[in-house]
């Protein structure tokens, strides 16, 4: 399976996700969006279920010597979620990241204040809390904004993807209620490979689709 582009993952997402609507398991639906690339599949999976879509901002922390490569994640001004088993295998330490959770957490902040623009974040509580990525490879972040979330007392976390690795899959159904993936394909190797068109996104991307939410 290969998605033209992340609007089409959304709309098939969303598809996959109004039938549970339809079964009653995602009472209140809330639908939060990981930035930048969870953005335009999120706005979709938000006008199917006619649920309102925000953000939570989650960073990955990359190895200091191959930055892609996530050896864990942080939310908010929570402590950072590591991979302890990534750590031991590359000879790391929680010390020898700081430098890089101080970077990544200043990025964070930056986001976080140019996408809400003086906006409160939601209200968590009581909700479905569905969270939104264009596709999960470690999952590292996904586990963050899970943990994140669930300090707010949400009624349920459910985290939707159009593609992801089993293994990603695997973690998540640890840490959600419900895991809502399209493909989990073998031999995964990156989220980009199964979408015809991944482009890269904006701040601007984002805080239009929120206006459209607005709307």
């Amino acid at each position: 399976m290969q998605f033209r582009d992340r609007v089409q993952a959304g709309r098939e997402l969303a598809e996959r996700l109004r039938i549970l609507q339809e079964k009653g398991t995602l009472p209140d639906p809330l639908v939060l969006a990981l930035p930048r690339g969870g953005i335009p599949v999120a706005r979709e999976v938000a006008r199917g279920l006619e649920a309102p879509l925000d953000v939570l901002v989650v960073r990955k922390i990359g190895a200091p010597f191959q930055k892609e490569f996530g050896v864990g994640a942080i939310a908010g001004d929570e402590p950072p979620l590591f991979n302890e088993d990534a750590l031991d295998r590359l000879g790391l330490s929680h010390a020898e990241l700081a430098e890089v959770v101080e970077r990544e957490r200043k990025e964070l902040h930056r986001r976080e204040q140019r996408y809400r623009q003086g906006r409160p974040a939601p209200e968590l509580r009581g909700h479905t809390v569905i969270l939104v990525d264009d596709g999960l490879a470690t999952g590292a972040t996904a586990r963050a904004a899970v943990r994140s979330v669930r300090r707010h007392a949400p009624e349920r976390v459910v985290v939707a993807v159009p593609v992801a690795s089993p293994e990603a899959v695997d973690l998540m159904r640890h840490e959600a209620d419900e895991v809502v993936c399209l493909a989990a394909p073998r031999g995964f190797m990156a989220v980009g490979e199964w979408y015809e068109d991944f482009a890269q996104l904006t701040d601007d991307d984002v805080l239009e689709a929120l206006r459209e939410d607005d709307r």
